[in-house]
């Protein structure tokens, strides 16, 4: 017998609420500092509906970076994937970047506590990391080295820091800021900022010329 609607969309509502709740408390403490009990609380939910539609926090953890990366994946491949010089794709693949950070601003800090800590999700990080660093290297391959200090595999680490180390690290220096690191103006000012060193980079490795 099927499943009357009704029933289905509030069970999917449901496992949705913890899913948001669990993100959020991930993202603000770490997997560590986290138990099923706060991400219930969160949710607003018994605790025993966690182990119910995620079958444990790791199983919901996994849930919450493949969603993330998912995300992550759909905002840059068409911004990867444009026409143009490679001034202009660089900037929609950075603007695209930006975008999808200021919306999910407690992933970076998510991912670098799971890789600095050695945690039991590195494996599916490493995994879904692998199609941007692709994508770099393609996109700087006519002007870029194969090996060495101008490699495009350090220019990904490099823009990829540029972008999140600031949701990182600016919220910390607020008293010291000029007003709110995080307004509307604060993250226009540092978008162009980010634009200007990207184009830096472009043209300072376009004039060095690729080096094998």
């Amino acid at each position: 017998m099927a499943q009357p609607k009704k029933d289905s969309d509030s069970k999917k509502k449901r496992s949705e609420q913890i899913l948001e709740a669990a993100a959020e408390l991930l993202g603000e403490r770490g997997y560590d500092g986290v138990s099923a009990q706060d991400i219930a609380d969160r949710a607003g939910v018994n605790k025993a509906l966690v182990f119910y539609y995620w079958g444990s926090k790791s199983e919901l953890f996994d849930r919450v970076l493949e969603r993330y990366y998912a995300a992550h994946r759909d905002a840059l491949k068409d911004a990867f994937s444009t026409q143009g010089t490679r001034r202009e794709r660089a900037r929609r693949v950075v603007d695209a970047y930006l975008d999808f950070i200021e919306e999910h601003r407690n992933y970076p800090r998510l991912v670098q506590q799971q890789l600095a800590g050695g945690g039991t999700h590195r494996e599916a990080i490493e995994r879904h990391l692998t199609p941007f660093f692709e994508w770099t290297v393609e996109l700087l391959k006519e002007i870029a080295p194969q090996q060495g200090p101008l490699a495009a595999r350090h220019f990904y680490l490099s823009i990829s820091g540029i972008v999140t180390a600031y949701f990182t690290y600016a919220p910390a220096l607020q008293d010291g800021w000029d007003g709110d690191p995080m307004s509307d103006r604060a993250l226009a000012e540092r978008r162009e900022h980010v634009h200007w060193v990207v184009d830096t980079l472009l043209v300072s490795l376009a004039d060095e010329g690729p080096r094998v």
